[in-house]
């Protein structure tokens, strides 16, 4: 299987078909702080970068391919989850408090 899934990493390994996607998905669903590494993989499916995508999961390492790596990890970063929900919170929090503020009603 081109995904070695382990305790708290998934290693994309060479070709991830659209195959892969969903146990990708279910893997992590059962792992809300589960990585992925991209270090062997040489291709990857549209279907498996949506999972990352909307998982926001971490990359712990990039494909070791640079053209890959240049057209994966910007919008990977992007989509990242924030690594401490408290922190989102507090954040939205402060964003209300200034939206507030500024409603003249």
């Amino acid at each position: 299987m081109p995904i070695h899934f382990m305790r708290n990493v998934a290693c994309c390994k060479e070709l991830c078909t659209v195959e892969e996607a969903e146990p990708l998905l279910q893997w992590l669903q059962g792992q809300p702080r589960g990585k992925v590494s991209l270090k062997d993989c040489t291709h990857l499916h549209t279907a498996v970068l949506q999972v990352l995508l909307a998982a926001g999961v971490t990359v712990t390492l990039p494909p070791e391919n640079p053209e890959l790596a240049r057209w994966l990890m910007p919008a990977l970063r992007r989509a990242r989850r924030p690594s401490r929900p408290a922190e989102t919170e507090s954040n939205t929090e402060s964003n209300n408090g200034d939206l507030a503020k500024g409603d003249p009603t």
